[in-house]
C-alpha cells in the first residue's frame, strides 16, 4: 500500500463528475493531500493559488476542453510552473501527443487504479523543477522526438519482472518483462513512451531495446520459467525477424520458454497477413498470448484469428468479482473457453485475497498481479518459490 504523505500537499481537482470527484477527494484526503474542486475552466483559474502543487484535469468540461485549459496555464508564466496530470477515458495516441504538446505532466486514462494514480501524482512532484526548468516540451514535437532518440541511443530502459503463479498446483510460472524507461520527463511513464514512439516511427527501436535488456537480464536467473515479453503488431509485421532471430541466438535464450503477448497498443488491420508473420514465429519455436481479453483491441475475433497458447484476462475484469456477477460470468466463459481449446487462460490485476479466491474456484489457471508480487528488478526466484507458500 501507499503511505500517506507526510506534508499537506495541495491538489486542484478540475472535474464536472459529482460522484467522480466525491469518490476521489476522499480517497486523496485520507492520503493527507488538501483537495479543491473545480468544475469548469472558468472556476479552475478562479482558484488556482501560488499553494497548488498539483492539477488533475478532466479533458471534459461543461465551458472549455480540458486541452484547453492546459494551453492556458501553460502559456501563463504565473502558473505554468505547476504540473498537470491529465484524466481521461480516450485513449487515443492523438490526445496523447496532443497533450505531450501542450507541456502535460502525465496523461492516465480511465477507469484507473487509484494506486497508481497517488504514485503518479508523487513521481510528477518529485521530478517536477526538473521537468519544469528542463528543455523537452520547450520545442514540442522535436523536442519529444529527441528525448526517444536519446532513450533508444543510450538505452535508457531499466526491465523490470513480474511473477505469474500457476493456481492449481499453486507455483511459479513465469515471469512478464516490463521496460521502464530513465527520464525525468513525461515519458517516464512506459504506455506514453511506446505510445510516442509508434506515432513517430520508433517503437521497432524501442521494442528491440526493451526485449534485449529483458532477455539480457532474464538470462541469469530464468530455468524453465516462461518470459513474456509485450509485442506490438507492428513489431510481428515488421521487418525485424532476423534481428530477433540474431536476439535470442545471442543470448542462449530457449525461445520455446518465451511467450509473445499480443498487446492492445495497435490494432491489427490485415488478420490474414498477419496469421502469415505469426506462423514464422510459431516455426521457431515462440509462442503467443492474447493481452487484455475483454477490453481494447483483444476481442474474441483476435484470439479466434491468432489461436494463442495463452490468454490473459483484462484487470478490469478480475477487479471486485466479488460485486458483479457480470464479471464472474464473463470469465466463466473465457475459462470454458480456454479448457476446451487447450489454451492457458491467465487473469491480471488481481490485487486482494477474495479475487484470488473466485479466481481459483472460477478454474483460471495461471494469476498475477499486486497481491502475489509487484514488478521488481532484482529477481530471487528461490524467494517467489518460497513465497508461493503463504498464498496456500
Amino acid at each position: 500500500m501507499i503511505e500517506k504523505v507526510n506534508s499537506r500537499k495541495s491538489i486542484l481537482l478540475v472535474d464536472d463528475d459529482p460522484s467522480a470527484t466525491q469518490m476521489l477527494t476522499m480517497l486523496l484526503e485520507t492520503r493527507g493531500y488538501e483537495v479543491r474542486i473545480a468544475r469548469s475552466g472558468k472556476e479552475a483559474f478562479d482558484k488556482i493559488t501560488d499553494t497548488t502543487d498539483l492539477i488533475l484535469l478532466d479533458l471534459i468540461l461543461p465551458d472549455k476542453g480540458g486541452f484547453e485549459v492546459c494551453r492556458r496555464l501553460k502559456d501563463d508564466q504565473i502558473t505554468k510552473q505547476i504540473p498537470i496530470i491529465i484524466l481521461s477515458a480516450k485513449l487515443l495516441s492523438g490526445d496523447i501527443v496532443e497533450a505531450l504538446y501542450l507541456g502535460a505532466d502525465d496523461y492516465l486514462t480511465k477507469p484507473f487504479e487509484y494506486e497508481e494514480l497517488v504514485a503518479r501524482m508523487e513521481a510528477v512532484m518529485r521530478r517536477g523543477p526538473i521537468l519544469r526548468n528542463g528543455r523537452l516540451f520547450v520545442n514540442g514535437e522535436k523536442a519529444v522526438i529527441c528525448e526517444i532518440r536519446r532513450i533508444i541511443d543510450e538505452g535508457l530502459i531499466d526491465p523490470f519482472f513480474q511473477p505469474i503463479f500457476l493456481l492449481k498446483p499453486f507455483k511459479l510460472f513465469g515471469f512478464e518483462a516490463l521496460g521502464r524507461p530513465k527520464t525525468n520527463t513525461m515519458l517516464s511513464s512506459p504506455d506514453l513512451l511506446f505510445k510516442a514512439a509508434i506515432h513517430y516511427g520508433f517503437y521497432h527501436d524501442l521494442e528491440m531495446l526493451s526485449w534485449k535488456k529483458a532477455v539480457e537480464c532474464a538470462s541469469s536467473f530464468l530455468k524453465e520459467e516462461k518470459l513474456f515479453l509485450n509485442c506490438s503488431p507492428y513489431l510481428v509485421e515488421g521487418p525485424q525477424f532476423s534481428a530477433i532471430k540474431t536476439l535470442f541466438e545471442k543470448s542462449s535464450f530457449n525461445v520455446g520458454n518465451v511467450i509473445l503477448e499480443i498487446t492492445e497498443r495497435s490494432a491489427i488491420s490485415d488478420f490474414k497477413v498477419f496469421y502469415e508473420y505469426l506462423r514464422c514465429f510459431r516455426e521457431h519455436g515462440f509462442k503467443f498470448a492474447v493481452d487484455d481479453v475483454g477490453g481494447g483491441y483483444a476481442s474474441l475475433e483476435s484470439i479466434v484469428e491468432i489461436k494463442p497458447e495463452v490468454v490473459k484476462i483484462d484487470r478490469h475484469i478480475v477487479n471486485e468479482l466479488n460485486k458483479d456477477p457480470f464479471k464472474r460470468s464473463i470469465i466463466k466463459f473465457i475459462v470454458a473457453f480456454c479448457q476446451e481449446n487447450n489454451i492457458l487462460s491467465i487473469a491480471e490485476g488481481i490485487e486482494n485475497k477474495e479475487d484470488l479466491k473466485i479466481v481459483m474456484g472460477l478454474g483460471v489457471d495461471a494469476g498475477q498481479g499486486y497481491y502475489l508480487c509487484r514488478p521488481s528488478a532484482k529477481i530471487d526466484v528461490k524467494e517467489m518459490n518460497n513465497r508461493v507458500l503463504t498464498f496456500l
